[in-house]
């Protein structure tokens, strides 16, 4: 139905999209089957205009209010000039080039930031460039979030309340992508495929033209199977071939091809750049910094060290957690208390205060945090500073300087941890919630490396006695 109603304006879905309609629009006793829709396609494929489709007929057949968001301005402007042209420019637009689709029209709202067409019915399309302030006020029945390989938690907590009251009781979120390069805030996309491929997923469609892993990347069938506009002619072979041409390897697996890499579906560390850091003879000698970190509910903790190396690169290694503890935090100041006193070179032991040890940690003698009824004095991590050094290790891993000896529970950590971007900053810190196992290993050793390359750092236990020096190997 959604796809006869936009062919008499010019909009034929093709059969992909069509399948994909159909499942969107797919009715479960009264409700929408899918409650979350998702839509992994390689570029130029016909993304938006399926999009188009759901909102044109969803707006004029049905009244739906519909707020669609996008990651920059330029690219939801151009939504919003799509939907100008099956609707007009303004209300009574005598330009209009569907003047039956006009005549519905109660409003038409040009202004940057606050564009949207609003018909007399009560159905509405509002949009958006996503920020952590652009959904307040908004109640709609329907959230279109393309660009969703763009989004970060802040803004999928500000743009869901949206639906909370949906209008008519009905509400639907579709987010549209393609799969998430390195740089990319790919957590919330990854996580409703994760949930998608778990075999359990409520209420939710996925759809995804991507290749296998171990298909040959220059065969044209393989490139003609993922790219369904290849059939109609709208992609051509020899663009293709010119992007093949131009695009990394990786580049042209992704956006070409759909492939989702295997540090997109889990972590932000690269597992190839991680591997390839592996170093079994790697060994602090200098500049000995510890990072200390626990779980949420303090069920456990882990304790990771990190230096420079004497070839002047970089070393983080676990020294301790729960899996080899198991009995929740009560070890972890004595251990840490232990490590100081017995090693003068640990220039620093570093935490976030704002998190989960602040349970351990009390501030004395004018602010200065100590771990409770000892002596070590830890240096804590302000929230831009954490940023900071979580782009510091995948730099290290990525650019070569930063090594490790390949332990399994420190690298199930760092193939594991997501991000969740600092608001409007620009930064980023590795998510929990993103993460499919236990992360604090690799948010220790973050904050350690952090501590060996300050320089403000504060000395751990000004008044220990020292006992003797422990050389990290």
């Amino acid at each position: 139905m959604a796809g006869d109603f936009a062919a008499d304006y010019g909009l034929t879905p093709d059969p992909w999209q069509q399948i994909v309609l159909d499942d969107w629009l797919a009715d479960s006793k009264g409700k929408w089957a899918s409650l979350t829709c998702g839509l992994s396609v390689p570029r130029q494929n016909g993304k938006n205009a399926l999009i188009e489709i759901r909102e044109l007929f969803g707006m004029v057949g049905r009244g739906e209010k519909f707020l669609h968001t996008a990651h920059e301005v330029k690219t939801a402007r151009k939504a919003f000039k799509r939907l100008q042209y099956f609707f007009g420019t303004q209300k009574d637009d005598p330009a209009a080039k569907f003047p039956e689709l006009n005549a519905l029209v109660a409003e038409v709202r040009n202004t940057n930031g606050q564009e949207a067409v609003v018909l007399k019915n009560g159905g509405s399309v509002e949009v958006v460039a996503r920020s952590k302030n652009s959904a307040r006020g908004f109640t709609v029945d329907v959230l279109v979030m393309d660009e969703a390989q763009e989004m970060t938690e802040d803004d999928l907590e500000a743009l869901m309340p949206t639906t909370s009251s949906s209008p008519l009781g009905n509400p639907q979120w579709i987010f549209t992508g393609t799969p998430p390069s390195p740089s990319a805030n790919g957590e919330i996309f990854t996580r409703v495929r994760q949930d998608a491929l778990s075999g359990k997923p409520y209420r939710l469609s996925w759809h995804e033209w991507s290749a296998d892993p171990d298909v040959d990347v220059d065969d044209r069938d393989v490139w003609r199977s993922v790219n369904p506009a290849l059939v109609n002619g709208r992609l051509q072979f020899e663009v293709i071939e010119g992007e093949r041409s131009r695009f990394s390897d990786e580049g042209f697996r992704r956006e070409r091809l759909g492939m989702w890499a295997v540090q997109s579906s889990r972590g932000i560390l690269p597992a190839a750049s991680w591997a390839d850091r592996e170093d079994g003879t790697s060994v602090a000698v200098d500049r000995f910094a510890l990072g200390v970190e626990c779980g949420p509910d303090l069920s456990w903790a882990s304790v990771s060290m990190a230096g420079q190396r004497e070839d002047g690169d970089w070393h983080v290694e676990l020294d301790d957690d729960q899996h080899t503890r198991g009995r929740g935090v009560a070890w972890l100041v004595p251990h840490v208390k232990g490590l100081v006193e017995a090693n003068p070179q640990i220039r620093a032991v570093v935490a976030d205060v704002g998190g989960p040890v602040a349970a351990l940690l009390e501030q004395r003698h004018g602010g200065r945090w100590f771990f409770k009824d000892s002596s070590v004095e830890v240096t804590p991590l302000r929230v831009s500073e954490l940023g900071s050094a979580c782009s510091l290790v995948l730099d290290g891993v990525v650019s070569g300087w930063l090594h490790h000896i390949g332990q399994p529970q420190l690298t199930s950590a760092a193939l594991s941890a997501g991000k969740r971007s600092l608001g409007d900053t620009g930064k980023w810190v590795w998510s929990r919630r993103s993460a499919t196992s236990d992360i604090t290993q690799i948010q220790a050793a973050t904050y350690a490396l952090w501590g060996a390359q300050n320089s403000s750092v504060k000395r751990p236990d000004r008044s220990r006695k020292q006992r003797k020096v422990v050389v990290y190997s």
